[in-house]
């Protein structure tokens, strides 16, 4: 069976993006990255600035209301249709929620073959990488390197603290069919 789903989970500033770019290398066939920060980006402003939407506070929690998590449930449902037409996807995300993310997720893809992997990294380096990006709200690094792996499940964890990007991109690799 082929794996049709990478879903990559990890706190802000963890390495996600780098990981799935290297994985768009090292991989055989072409797959598409889609990340939460798309998701965030195609959100208008106005839902954006609303507490129905999506809102960063000033010391790095992230704050998320009803028109949000709308969008993002038919954006998820969007990424599984993709991955049933045919399109092999990594998905870059941030499970706020916990298991609760990982389960709406679950649900969408439910009958796709989904690769489930915990990026980990040390939150006093993922905050030195935030600092360093320069477009991330300060503390958000920190705030999320342990919390989003709280009561995960995981086919295969990483820790970019420890490799570089492409190392774990082809210890990931190794795990696809």
């Amino acid at each position: 069976m082929t794996t049709d789903v990478i879903v990559l989970n990890g706190g802000s500033s963890s390495g996600k993006s780098g990981i799935a770019r290297c994985l768009q290398a090292v991989l055989p066939d072409p797959w598409l990255a889609l990340g939460v920060d798309a998701l965030v980006e195609a959100v208008p402003a106005s839902v954006r600035a609303s507490d129905a939407g999506i809102g960063f506070a000033p010391d790095g929690q992230v704050v998320v209301g009803p028109e949000f998590r709308m969008l993002e449930a038919a954006w998820i449902e969007g990424v599984a249709a993709m991955a049933r037409a045919g399109a092999r996807i990594i998905v870059d995300e941030v499970f706020l929620g916990g298991p609760d993310s990982q389960e709406r997720w679950r649900k969408a893809l439910g009958d796709l073959r989904v690769l489930w992997v915990g990026v980990r990294c040390d939150g006093a380096v993922a905050a030195g990488r935030e600092v360093a990006r320069g477009d991330r709200v300060v503390g958000m690094a920190a705030s999320q390197a342990d919390a989003v792996h709280r009561g995960m499940v995981y086919d295969l964890e990483v820790d970019t603290a420890h490799a570089e990007s492409m190392e774990c991109a082809r210890a990931i690799a190794a795990h696809v069919d």
